[in-house]
């Protein structure tokens, strides 16, 4: 079925004035389908990957491979989520390419936008979880990201202890399936 906006239509939770291919630090989060503890445990306030976590890991790490305008800043991955720190630095010298649009629409992503640099994340790592676990175009990601931009440094450095903070708060996580156990719906079975 082709692209119908009066019956495909999502609300974005992007900012609609904000041009997300703009340098500044951006914290992401990003959660599992299901919430499904995918990528390992935290063990005694530590998170111990298992071998999709180190898929998620090895993925983010290399971002910057793929978006030479994309600088990492601290990250974790959880056991069924993702936090992290993007940073686009400015990138005037040598002028960009793919400017306009700024602002993303269905089907038409914005070249080096936040957007386009988590959907190439997402999409690479579930593509990499589909080979290992024989299934095909499962993605193993919720749909959408959380992001908050972070304009100052005394945030910017909230967020990063925050971010470093996560696993010994994990106990405690409301993202933690052992506050919702009935709300577990599996995408693979995973013996944790």
């Amino acid at each position: 079925m082709p692209y119908d906006p009066r019956i495909h239509h999502r609300r974005s939770i992007r900012l609609k004035e904000h041009d997300y291919t703009q340098p500044g630090a951006y914290f992401i989060t990003l959660c599992t389908q299901g919430r499904q503890c995918l990528f390992g445990n935290v063990v005694k306030g530590k998170m111990q990957l298992n071998y999709l976590g180190h898929i998620a890991f090895n993925c983010w790490e290399a971002i910057p491979d793929h978006f030479p305008h994309i600088e990492l800043d601290t990250f974790v991955v959880m056991p069924n989520h993702l936090h992290g720190v993007l940073v686009i630095i400015d990138t005037s010298v040598g002028a960009r390419q793919c400017r306009a649009p700024t602002t993303e629409q269905f089907g038409k992503p914005v070249c080096g936008s936040i957007s386009t640099v988590i959907r190439s994340y997402k999409s690479a790592v579930s593509k990499s979880i589909n080979i290992i676990w024989h299934t095909k175009g499962q993605s193993i990601w919720q749909r959408n990201f959380y992001e908050h931009i972070s304009r100052d440094q005394k945030p910017l450095d909230r967020i990063r202890q925050y971010i470093l903070d996560n696993p010994q708060r994990w106990a405690d996580d409301p993202e933690n399936p052992q506050h919702n156990p009935d709300d577990c719906e599996f995408l693979f079975d995973i013996p944790f």
